[in-house]
């Protein structure tokens, strides 16, 4: 089977299921990120564990070429071409978080009063190992194309956009 990159939407009954999944979700092969949704018995959603492997990556990654290309400049256009890459790489993390956040905003409605979802976003070769994290922990596991998810985040985040402001 070749990779697919999929977001796996994992229902729990039982939040602390859940969580015990996350952390062995966090071990996954081609993990790149990991959220845990809840509400509460009144309604309240919550995001209480997320993970994103190669979180921070960019930002140094891009201070780290900014500042190289700086020596050209010497110690000053070192540091200031340090601090423009992280800028930068800072720049792409916010809006990867910022995607993140819609999309657990979209998922958030799928998740009923009292229950937990584990959301996983993944690249795999074989279903089996996420197939066994959700039998093992009593999760009713939903595999999506992240491609398709993405485009659904995208057409929910335009429509806000458009949405006229509510009255205060």
């Amino acid at each position: 089977m070749s990779d697919r990159h999929h977001v796996l939407l994992i229902g729990f009954t039982d939040a602390a299921a859940c969580r015990l999944a996350y952390e062995d979700a966090k071990h996954l092969p081609g993990l790149r990120q990991a959220a845990v949704l809840e509400r509460s018995a009144d309604g309240i959603i919550d995001v209480p564990e997320s993970h994103t492997r190669g979180a921070g990556v960019p930002t140094v990654g891009g201070g780290m070429v900014g500042g190289l290309v700086g020596l050209l400049g010497g110690p000053i256009g070192a540091l200031l071409g340090f601090a423009a890459g992280a800028a930068i790489g800072n720049a792409a993390e916010q809006n990867w978080e910022r995607d993140g956040g819609a999309g657990l905003i979209l998922l958030s409605a799928q998740v009923q009063d009292g229950t937990a979802m584990l959301v996983v976003d993944l690249t795999e070769s074989d279903p089996g190992p996420a197939d066994r994290l959700a039998a093992d922990h009593g999760g009713h596991l939903e595999r999506r194309a992240a491609e398709e998810f993405a485009e659904e985040v995208r057409k929910a985040r335009e429509a806000a956009e458009q949405a006229p402001p509510e009255d205060e």
